[in-house]
């Protein structure tokens, strides 16, 4: 990550892309832990389980990628002030979104976490984009219309949660790559 910036450059379009598959076989998991029968009485306690483990992935997997993406340009991968301060205003949406969503599941209204997952991760990253590339903003306000467009349609909340964070994500990640990374590719041949 970079010291002298006040950007952190290092984040990699291909980590949105893995990201977005994981979410996708998220979506697939949860699905069937939602429709078997057989799991009934361990079904809110099951997908709290999977949840915590993508975002555990997810994480891990991004900073995975940035690391390597910064020992890839030159740059050292530390959490100096700025990474600090990215990491502070993407983390204080998502973790009020988590616990209004935690609010919600001990409350019995299931139907609504995806909506609030949805907004306040779109909060989370129009936040992220004043540390980093600025067009993640666009990301963000697709997760926060998927959210309110998801908040209408309860029903049809895990197909939401799917597209805004599984699709949505492979796609920002391959316009990402072919317009950041495949250039600094293309400048080292």
């Amino acid at each position: 990550m970079m010291e002298r910036s006040t950007k952190v450059l290092s984040l990699s379009g291909m980590s949105a892309v893995v990201v977005g598959i994981f979410a996708i076989v998220a979506a697939v998991l949860a699905n069937h832990i939602i429709e078997n029968e057989w799991l009934h009485v361990y079904k809110v306690r099951s997908l709290m389980i999977l949840a915590i483990t993508l975002f555990i992935i997810c994480f891990m997997t991004i900073l995975l990628f940035s690391k390597r993406k910064a020992k890839k340009n030159g740059l050292r991968f530390q959490f100096d002030r700025t990474v600090q301060k990215m990491l502070w205003n993407f983390f204080l949406p998502l973790i009020i979104g988590g616990v209004l969503c935690v609010g919600l599941i001990y409350q019995g209204h299931y139907g609504l976490t995806s909506s609030f997952m949805l907004i306040f991760y779109g909060l989370a990253l129009i936040n992220l984009s004043n540390f980093t590339f600025s067009n993640i903003k666009y990301l963000g306000y697709v997760q926060l219309i998927l959210g309110l467009i998801d908040f209408l349609m309860v029903n049809h909340s895990l197909l939401f949660w799917m597209i805004g964070f599984g699709v949505c994500h492979v796609v920002y990640g391959i316009i990402f790559y072919f317009k950041y990374e495949r250039k600094e590719k293309g400048e080292e041949c």
